[in-house]
């Protein structure tokens, strides 16, 4: 009897084995997975459906989402997936689900419980009804008789459409007249692209004497400064002039000359004036012979290490982070033996190589306490291959005890997976003398710094407008939307930025409310961007999101989840800048509405 039951078990295994086999089971148990599972904000005193969209899977149990237990901290009581949360604050759910075998799967949400509220209100609809193209900040076309052409600000930029270009340099001009001089020396910057690779002459008069010219500057369809240096011996007033006409920079190859039907653009002049002496001191020098000369981290989940050998520093990055950003790795040149005062003028420059594009920020921060003591705050942006110097003169913003130069490279360029950074040749020091540079952008967009309309609260920040490497972009009003062109992409995200609320015109939000952004846009290409609601005089975000703007109008929905103990000043950012960004050509935002709604706690 014993050996008969024996064969009957036996059996029964075997057919619960064949069973599974048919039914596609394997017969090893797998743990359920969970879905559905989203962060979320609720009123208090409302309720609150945790099961709503939730749902849960078993490979061998099936359906499993009536077994789903949703726990809190702090604690709530939930009742067939509900509950009704009376307290304001953050509430970390937890989804838990066990199957038939004791394999257990959990889901991870915040519910975020706001004070209850009135009904929204619109607080502010920003109107972009009136055209404006800009402010020629005191520039003036000049177009010979019979010439086919003509200047004229356009889309936020001084435009020239030539369909021919007369006879001669001076045929087709860009002039501003009575520029004040001082004993000084002087250099002017004109951002400008065309449609088709052409020629301008960059001139400085005074009193119909030649201060300085610069001549056969070519004009590329990408946008890029024109150089003009000269000197003034003493106080006076200067004309300058950007002659676009018949340009044949050499006559015996007269097929190399001025094109017909193109289009200059000109997106700002930056005029500099430079009075004063430096000396570069050096304080510290780095051997790199010793691993303590620099140093690497790597988190969310980034590998990195760092070798100091040879008279060099080669960073290696092995992966980059999934999760995170430009800060997630973090290279740190030492200096040892320095400490930062500040408003104390220093510089560094060291020469570096990168295997691979790499874009980023370059800071003299504290090792310790990074953002926390920051020196200074630039960017960074190397091209795969190539060798070059890093020069940066800035004044001091904080003292530092253990200041590093840190590179944060946590971005990689696009189809990059692995990269090495080798540095040599570093030198840190202070900038003595009474060097100074005034700098004046004759920026040709509209914006709160050109514009008296009171109701004009948006400008632009370009990263070249500062003197960085890349960035540069233009606005105006247009058939009732806010156009923000960018001519040139920024390697890193604050390079290119579109700010509404600026300064002496800023967004002021009223104390003890929520408030709901709402951003309907689209662009010519597709681009993303960062997108702050930052309170003014710091960095402190009360919505902190992401834009995907694409060539169909979208609206963008984003909320405030906390109320202002007094009513507050704030910036609204988008933030553009990467490495596909910088390689994307011009691309324009159009937004066509903002509206900020107010809900005011009851």
């Amino acid at each position: 009897m014993k050996q008969l039951r024996k064969v009957l078990a036996a059996a029964l295994c075997l057919a619960l084995l064949l069973s599974a086999s048919a039914c596609g089971q394997s017969g090893e148990n797998t743990a359920p997975e969970i879905s559905g599972v989203t962060d979320q904000s609720v009123q208090a005193g409302s309720e609150f459906d945790a099961m709503a969209g939730v749902s849960a899977s078993d490979a061998q149990d099936g359906d499993v989402t009536a077994k789903i237990v949703v726990t809190s901290m702090p604690d709530l009581t939930f009742q067939n997936g509900k509950a009704t949360p009376e307290n304001p604050g953050d509430y970390e759910l937890t989804y838990t689900v066990t199957d038939k075998g004791g394999l257990e799967a959990k889901a991870y949400a915040t519910l975020t419980v706001t004070r209850q509220t009135g009904e929204a209100v619109v607080l502010q609809d920003f109107d972009f009804a009136e055209d404006n193209s800009g402010d020629s900040r005191g520039w003036t076309a000049s177009i010979a008789d019979g010439v086919q052409a003509t200047g004229e600000l356009k889309q936020g930029s001084y435009v020239f459409d030539i369909t021919d270009p007369g006879s001669g340099d001076t045929d087709i001009q860009l002039v501003k007249s009575g520029v004040a001089l001082s004993a000084a020396d002087y250099r002017v910057r004109v951002w400008a692209k065309s449609t088709a690779p052409t020629y301008a002459h960059l001139l400085a008069n005074a009193e119909g004497q030649n201060l300085g010219g610069a001549y056969n500057l070519p004009i590329g369809t990408d946008i890029a400064p024109l150089e003009l240096n000269f000197t003034s011996a003493g106080e006076g007033t200067a004309d300058l002039l950007l002659n676009l006409g018949k340009i044949t920079p050499n006559p015996d190859n007269p097929s190399d000359t001025t094109p017909s039907n193109f289009t200059v653009t000109i997106d700002k002049i930056e005029i500099y004036e430079i009075t004063g002496e430096q000396e570069l001191v050096p304080v510290y020098t780095a051997a790199f012979a010793d691993a303590n000369e620099a140093a690497v981290t790597a988190g969310d989940g980034a590998s990195a290490s760092v070798n100091v050998a040879g008279g060099a520093a080669a960073f290696q990055i092995d992966s980059y982070p999934t999760e995170g950003g430009v800060w997630s790795i973090k290279a740190d040149l030492a200096l040892p033996g320095v400490a930062v005062e500040a408003g104390t003028k220093y510089y560094y420059r060291f020469t570096v190589k990168a295997d691979s594009a790499q874009s980023g920020e370059l800071l003299v921060e504290s090792a310790s306490q990074a953002d926390g003591a920051r020196a200074n705050f630039n960017g960074l942006s190397l091209t795969a291959g190539e060798e070059v110097e890093i020069t940066n003169v800035f004044t001091a913003e904080n003292a530092v005890d253990d200041p590093v130069i840190r590179m944060q490279i946590g971005n990689p360029s696009d189809g990059v997976t692995s990269n090495t950074i080798t540095v040599s040749n570093l030198e840190f020091g202070k900038v003595e003398g009474d060097l100074d540079t005034a700098k004046t952008i004759d920026a040709f967009g509209v914006s709160t710094t050109t514009a008296p309309d009171p109701d004009c609260l948006w400008t632009t920040y370009n990263g070249t407008d500062e003197d960085n490497e890349r960035g540069v972009g233009t606005i105006w009003t247009e058939g009732g939307s806010l156009n923000y062109r960018i001519d040139q992409g920024g390697s890193v995200d604050w390079h290119n930025k579109l700010i509404l609320g600026y300064t002496g015109n800023p967004l002021t939000l009223p104390a003890d409310s929520y408030f709901t952004v709402e951003i309907t846009a689209k662009a010519s290409k597709p681009v993303s961007c960062g997108f702050f609601l930052n309170v003014l005089g710091g960095w402190d975000p009360r919505i902190s999101g992401a834009i995907d703007f694409t060539t169909e109008e979208q609206t963008f929905t984003f909320e405030t989840t906390d109320t202002l103990i007094m009513d507050m000043d704030f910036e609204m950012l988008f933030q553009f800048g990467s490495a596909d960004l910088a390689g994307m050509g011009d691309v324009t935002i159009d937004i066509s509405d903002i509206t900020i709604y107010q809900r005011s706690v009851i």
